[in-house]
């Protein structure tokens, strides 16, 4: 059994827990850190899904990090391609050097009185326990379940004579050559796995229960590949990510605003692409635009098999499964070798963790969450979780660049503690995840912290204002408790407009 001490501790080292180790490289130079990582290998996501076609949903020039330019011309990048990007990164800032492999965290206790977090994790492979104490804590796990994705209990799934798969867990030695496959979904994974898995199977039908809203996607950037061609890389990745931000936004306000012509726009879109070869009924949903979240379609890739009639969709409930495959409601007969039932995540907070203070657990649900960044109640901790309607990394960036500047001046005053709390009845019912309507976010509403209903409790999903709220903002605003004591920070004057807008959409 060993024990070791760090400034800070940060769990997971995805894409989440790279970045705020890169960032802490950068801007607190002086800290002692290490990551602790259950698997064997960093990236996290792009480490662990290995099905055929996995991309990314955002593009890269705004999911790549602020400070590490995205560079050639993909906007939507294979798995492989953003793992050796991580990867590489980590390299680059020396933050390899401060992973410890293959330790899965078991308990996480904040100490009042030594004033630290006091973490303990085994040893997967060895069964070793290690001791840990750490200043900091940050949790960087996503918000999934590593072990299971979700999939419900299907009626005679045991009758059916071929193989279920489901795509968190891709056997490596899977042949679908010639095989009849149906893909059960219609989120991202499935709108991936079709046209991929369509190329070699004899047939793949895409089985949902209801439609989803697609957008077509360029797989490359010719603009971006032209301004690389004539201006320095950091500069062609700034004006990239700044017009791509700026779309991202302007899609999504907009469908908030003007859902029923959003709606027209996105079924005009996706009419054309069919070419009347397919019917449309399979591709109107019953909710507005980004209620759910919007999918991109690969360079088209899904209409031009279903055009081709490689692939099928059908719309429908699903019965039963049988002998040789899954019947439905309408009575309809689906023939399968392959079932495939992408229905989902299984959301889990901090990697299953569940941490406590002074010995009491930190039950999630009963907390809000402040600037989406800490948790209300909880000293000396933070938890990375990114956009859900735009590249998560871009909140990574700048959560990590406040945890940094609140270290800082945590040192500059000679504070030990910090710790958000809540004077003003904030709390909603809301979780951090309110804006999005998906089954898999109702389904973890035990499990998810709350937002508040106003201030910094209150999650925008808005990466300019959180900009403004999280790179300028005064730190010690009134809601942060210090050394037990809560502290108004001098205001140096408004930053103005101008200024985060361009911090927001260049990184600077």
């Amino acid at each position: 059994m060993s024990q070791q001490h760090f400034d800070v501790l940060i769990i997971g080292a995805g894409v989440s827990g790279i970045g705020v180790g890169c960032h802490l490289t950068r801007e607190c130079p002086g800290k002692t850190f290490a990551i602790l990582e259950r698997r064997q290998s960093l990236g996290g996501t792009w480490d662990l899904f290995r099905y055929p076609g996995i991309r990314s949903d955002s593009d890269m020039f705004t999911f790549g990090y602020n400070f590490r330019p995205w560079t050639g011309g993909k906007v939507l990048a294979d798995g492989a391609s953003i793992k050796d990007y991580v990867a590489n990164t980590a390299r680059e800032y020396g933050v390899d050097r401060h992973i410890r492999y293959g330790l899965a965290v078991k308990s996480a206790d904040w100490s009042s009185v030594d004033k630290c977090w006091k973490v303990t994790a085994e040893n997967e492979a060895s069964g070793e326990v290690e001791n840990y104490t750490a200043n900091f804590m940050v949790g960087c796990t996503g918000y999934y379940n590593y072990d299971k994705g979700y999939k419900p209990d299907f009626p005679g799934e045991s009758d059916f004579q071929g193989q279920v798969v489901h795509p968190q867990h891709w056997p490596e030695d899977l042949d679908y050559t010639g095989k009849k496959v149906v893909v059960i979904g219609s989120g991202a994974t499935a709108v991936t796995l079709v046209p991929t898995m369509a190329e070699k199977a004899s047939h793949v039908t895409m089985l949902q229960r209801s439609p989803t809203y697609l957008m077509p996607l360029p797989s490359v950037d010719k603009v971006t590949l032209a301004l690389q061609k004539v201006l320095p890389e950091k500069v062609a990745y700034k004006l990239t990510r700044a017009r791509n931000i700026s779309i991202s936004r302007l899609l999504y306000e907009r469908s908030r605003k003007s859902p029923k012509a959003m709606r027209r726009l996105l079924l005009r879109v996706i009419k054309h692409q069919l070419d009347g070869k397919v019917d449309m009924r399979h591709f109107s949903p019953d909710y507005n635009p980004w209620d759910q979240r919007l999918c991109v379609v690969k360079d088209g890739d899904l209409f031009k098999v279903l055009k081709s009639g490689k692939a099928s969709i059908a719309t429908d409930h699903i019965e039963r499964f049988t002998k040789t495959g899954i019947r439905l409601k309408s009575g309809e007969e689906l023939e399968a070798d392959i079932i495939i039932p992408a229905t989902g995540l299984d959301v889990q907070m901090l990697g299953g963790i569940k941490p406590s203070v002074d010995g009491q657990e930190v039950v999630m649900k009963d907390k809000i969450i402040y600037k989406n960044v800490m948790v209300e109640g909880v000293p000396n901790a933070a938890m990375i979780f990114g956009y859900t309607n735009i590249s998560w990394t871009l909140k990574v960036d700048i959560a990590a660049e406040y945890l940094c500047r609140l270290v800082n001046l945590m040192d500059k005053r000679g504070y030990r503690t910090v710790v958000a709390k809540d004077t003003g009845n904030s709390r909603g019912e809301d979780t951090i995840l309110g804006a999005l309507d998906a089954g898999y976010i109702k389904r973890a509403a035990d499990r998810l912290p709350r937002q508040g209903t106003h201030g910094p409790w209150k999650s925008s999903q808005n990466y300019l204002e959180d900009v403004k709220i999280l790179r300028f903002d005064p730190i010690e605003d009134g809601c942060l408790e210090f050394d037990g004591k809560r502290t108004h920070g001098r205001q140096q004057g408004s930053t103005g407009f101008l200024k985060p807008l361009r911090s927001a959409l260049f990184g600077v």
